[in-house]
């Protein structure tokens, strides 16, 4: 299995963990509550919704990864989602080592 198939299964193990927020109103709610490890955003999402995104996350110092796009992500979590918040630092970690490793 790819690295990419494997980065985004992890996703949906994330989400059964009840390790993952999704929906930017809640992901930036949740970042301004420093309860985020990792923002997932679409790399197809709108601009105004990445700049409010990506503001709230700069301002709290969380990673950005948006490698992946909308279909991957929702398939991925079974549900139409864009924006992903990881709550988990040991999902994170793994997610980001996948990217490491070659997505």
């Amino acid at each position: 299995m790819q690295n990419r198939q494997k980065a985004i299964n992890l996703l949906g193990l994330a989400q059964r963990a009840g390790k993952l927020i999704t929906g930017t109103e809640t992901v930036i709610a949740k970042l301004n509550k420093g309860k985020i490890t990792a923002v997932i955003m679409a790399c197809d999402v709108q601009d105004n919704t990445a700049e409010k995104v990506d503001r709230a996350a700069r301002k709290v110092n969380v990673p950005i990864i948006s490698l992946f796009s909308a279909d991957e992500i929702s398939k991925a979590i079974s549900k139409k989602r864009k924006v992903l918040g990881l709550t988990d630092v040991g999902f994170t970690k793994a997610l980001i080592k996948k990217i490491n490793e070659g997505v």
